[in-house]
């Protein structure tokens, strides 16, 4: 990536959704090689998608919780498979330390997080324990990679 890459992928990492015009007028191109440039992310795997973001509370989901969660060894397939399909699961993440997996769950209320924990979170294939943190107050939910990664050439 040269630095004309570099200020596209800023760019959109902060507005996904901003024009091919106010695109280029942003990092110094005419539209077309813009637009060239972000498809060839694309198409190369770098620039992985677009998406909306939503706020958790009035969507009712005011409980966000970290799972800590070990399995038996012969179960990695069948729980990974059982995650995916899991809608409160919105991220899981294997790990190395005391635990083999990072569950993200967000659930209605600490009494709805309960029902989960025993009932679906406890119960899916293989799990052995499991540790909940739950978070109090998000400080940060949105870092720029690019930003990061830039600085890092």
């Amino acid at each position: 990536m040269d630095a004309i890459d570099w200020k596209i992928a800023e760019v959109l990492e902060g507005d996904g959704r901003r024009s091919f015009a106010d695109l280029s007028d942003d990092v110094g191109l005419s539209k077309s090689p813009c637009w060239a440039r972000v498809k060839e992310m694309e198409r190369s795997g770098l620039l992985i998608g677009y998406g909306a973001q939503f706020d958790r509370a009035r969507l009712g989901l005011g409980v966000l919780s970290q799972i800590s969660v070990t399995i038996r060894f012969d179960a990695y397939t069948a729980f990974e498979e059982a995650v995916l399909n899991h809608p409160a699961i919105v991220e899981c993440h294997t790990t190395a330390g005391s635990s083999d997996y990072l569950l993200r769950v967000y659930a209605r209320s600490v009494d709805h997080l309960d029902e989960l924990l025993r009932h679906e979170i406890s119960k899916l294939p293989g799990v052995t324990s499991s540790s909940t943190t739950i978070c109090l107050k998000t400080i940060k939910t949105k870092g720029s990679l690019t930003r990061w990664a830039g600085q890092n050439q």
